[in-house]
């Protein structure tokens, strides 16, 4: 009995040296900073812009083309449903919660949404996103602000928007709801 203890004590020794000896593990922090928030609020910007400048320069269907990519990349909507209500939208289709509704809310064009007349396709030469407040916990954060969007004649329209971003298993952040309206004008 003293002879197995002490052979498994040295195979548990042997064991530890050679942990000791491998790779240190591999940490992954999904934790979310202000500046991750913030530069994917202002990719958001560029990309409805460059939609909207890419619409006027090369026709819808590029514009189409760009808007799916920007979808796929900036949205989660490959994780499960995006809690996406948009600015100009009514009943029944009021809220966005697949890609197809995205894209024709973005672009226009889907007979499936007919009221949809491609709000990226509006001509907006800059957007401005302007937090009230962000809360970050962990990999998840929500942002409570203004965006202003210049069209080419300089008028702005200012909406208000909230968005939640979580990171995916690549590290990279999702927008997984985003809820837009216009300012109450007071009547």
């Amino acid at each position: 009995m003293k002879l197995k203890m002490i052979l498994a004590l040295g195979v548990l020794n042997a064991l530890t040296a050679v942990s000791a000896q491998a790779e240190p593990a591999v940490v992954v922090n999904q934790s979310i900073t202000q500046k991750e928030v913030e530069a994917a609020q202002q990719a958001w910007c560029t990309a409805l812009v460059d939609i909207s400048a890419t619409h006027d320069k090369n026709g819808k269907a590029a514009a189409k083309a760009l808007a799916e990519k920007v979808i796929d990349s900036a949205y989660g909507y490959q994780m499960g449903v995006v809690l996406f209500k948009p600015t100009l939208t009514v009943n029944p289709q009021t809220f966005r919660t697949t890609r197809a509704g995205a894209l024709s809310y973005f672009v226009g064009g889907d007979a499936a949404y007919p009221k949809d007349t491609g709000f990226a396709l509006k001509g907006w030469s800059r957007c401005e996103p302007v937090n009230a407040g962000i809360f970050i916990s962990g990999n998840s954060a929500t942002t409570l602000g203004k965006v202003h969007f210049t069209a080419a004649n300089g008028k702005v329209t200012t909406v208000d928007k909230s968005w939640q971003y979580v990171k995916d298993a690549t590290g990279q952040l999702r927008i997984v709801l985003h809820h837009s309206s216009l300012e109450y004008s007071g009547s």
